[in-house]
């Protein structure tokens, strides 16, 4: 891939490869995508969608492969904590909040904030702390729940948490997966338009299987399988795709 690409780019991932035990999970992976930009990942199971968000964010090191952030940093000499420092915020399936807590502490404890005596729970946070927790419930559509306690969320809104405690680190690239499993209709549909709002001043990778749900999000779709790029584009246009079909969509 030419020059221009690689310095323009916010993640440039170029010939990755990881094997366990002899089991190929990544055959000559690449992948840019730009700044600000939305990317679904879809495939069938055992596609390397897993195994990609775990070499971006520094949890498996390829076996060989370019993966550059920003255009100059490899990720693959980086540990996890480095690469979250940098700005990669990873959502997993399962949301992991902080049950016993409220859904404003919740924020609070994610915040990158200065951790000042008046910053902790135990006393007011920072007037502009505050505003930041305001947004971010603003933008998760949880404000009418902060003092609630996340045990008492929906499944659905402990997944808007755990997307809102990501968005309080400030990560340039969210990496989220599969963000609407579980979820009623409506649900989903909440979700697309939260995360089409969080794409408006972040760069996102969505894994997810439902169709419904990329068809909401708009946006470039790329098809993995056997841990390279199957198609990219448009979601109609890799949906007519021959080989998608047979290998994906027709099961």
């Amino acid at each position: 891939m030419d020059e221009a690409i690689l310095t323009s780019s916010l993640l440039y991932l170029d010939g990755v490869a990881v094997s366990f035990d002899g089991y190929k999970a990544l055959r000559g992976l690449s992948l840019v995508l730009a700044p600000g930009e939305m990317r679904a990942i879809i495939g069938p199971n055992g596609a390397g969608k897993t195994t990609m968000m775990d070499v971006i964010t520094g949890k498996t090191r390829p076996d060989e492969g370019v993966v550059l952030f920003g255009g100059s940093q490899d990720l693959t000499q980086l540990d996890e904590a480095t690469i979250a420092e940098l700005g990669i915020g990873r959502k997993f399936q399962k949301p992991t909040v902080f049950e016993s807590q409220s859904v404003e502490d919740n924020i609070l404890l994610a915040l990158k904030a200065p951790r000042t005596a008046r910053a902790t729970l135990f006393g007011k946070p920072a007037p502009e702390t505050a505003e930041r927790i305001d947004k971010i419930l603003e933008t998760t559509k949880l404000g009418d729940h902060r003092y609630r306690m996340a045990a008492d969320l929906s499944h659905g809104q402990k997944q808007w948490l755990e997307i809102g405690m990501l968005l309080a680190q400030d990560p340039k690239l969210l990496l989220v997966d599969e963000p609407v499993a579980g979820m009623t209709d409506a649900e989903t549909m909440q979700t697309a338009e939260l995360l089409r709002e969080i794409a408006r001043d972040h760069s996102v990778v969505v894994v997810e299987h439902d169709m419904d749900f990329v068809r909401e999000l708009g946006v470039k779709v790329t098809v993995l399988h056997e841990g390279a790029v199957l198609a990219e584009g448009p979601l109609d246009q890799v949906s007519a795709d021959p080989q998608v079909i047979e290998v994906y969509l027709g099961r």
